[in-house]
């Protein structure tokens, strides 16, 4: 179970969900200094707590222009003066401090990415941690780039699915974010939802203005393809692992391998649809 709450602590939490750990602090223990597992992993460490404090900032900058907000909309003109100045300078700051913290997620999705291709075959005689070892026979191999980036086009499927998930830009013209529309970041890449745009999985309704709301997102027939054929491979995995005898994890998203061959892959793998 992932003892980390997505809402206070999504960088901790996508690392123990991602990893199958339940103690981010302990990732780098089994290792040496010299070994680069042990710079990769505390890199991933790092990278989950810098995650956190750039979510904790982003919250509290929310949570501070709020209470302006409501008194202007309830029309108390006594201070909207002084609430007007407050604000044109702490919305810029909190489109900064949402753009800072898109970045920490893609340094945090790059630092899991580096440990999982140092992490050694099943079959070797190396350990990591504990919760790896359980979930060695579940695996056909390390996870690479590409079965990461199938992972993350899957989730991004799901999310757009259940609607109202739009690509944002700030006022500043800083990198785009998503939004979907809770005040919660969506555990959904900005970056994977540009390629996903470009491979033809995803239609961005570019008639909405860029900036809040935001464009809403959508799939195309090939993404609702895309998500069936991933969805049919995991049910067939569930019933083979039944047929088997072994515990099927019906509370994960299908093997990035299922997600390839529905047609989810990284652009490495593939070539884009123009």
């Amino acid at each position: 179970m992932n003892p980390y709450d997505p809402n206070t602590e999504p960088g901790t939490h996508f690392v123990a969900d991602t990893l199958g750990i339940s103690n981010v602090n302990m990732l780098n223990t089994t290792y040496r200094p010299a070994d680069p597992l042990y710079r990769a992993s505390t890199r991933v460490i790092t990278s989950a707590y810098k995650l956190n404090e750039q979510h904790d900032r982003v919250t509290v900058a929310a949570r501070d222009a709020f209470p302006l907000l409501e008194s202007i909309g309830r029309g108390e003109l006594g201070r909207a003066r002084v609430s007007y100045v407050f604000l044109k300078t702490s919305i810029p700051k909190l489109g900064e401090l949402l753009t800072k913290q898109d970045r920490a997620y893609d340094q945090l999705i790059e630092a899991v990415a580096a440990y999982q291709r140092l992490l050694p075959d099943p079959d070797t005689e190396h350990s990591t941690t504990k919760a790896h070892e359980e979930n060695q026979e579940q695996r056909a191999g390390r996870d690479d780039d590409s079965a990461i980036e199938a992972k993350l086009q899957l989730k991004a499927l799901e999310v757009v699915e259940l609607g109202d998930l739009r690509l944002c830009r700030t006022a500043l013209g800083e990198e785009p974010f998503l939004s979907d529309g809770t005040g919660r970041s969506p555990q959904v890449l900005p970056s994977t939802v540009r390629r996903m745009i470009a491979d033809g999985l995803l239609h961005q309704d570019t008639s909405e203005s860029p900036y809040r709301p935001g464009q809403l997102l959508s799939l195309t027939s090939r993404g609702e393809a895309a998500l069936g054929a991933a969805r049919t491979a995991t049910s067939r995995v569930v019933a083979a692992l039944g047929r088997s005898g072994a515990p099927a994890n019906l509370g994960r998203p299908a093997h990035p391998a299922a997600a390839s061959s529905a047609g989810i892959s990284s652009t490495a793998s593939h070539p884009r649809s123009r």
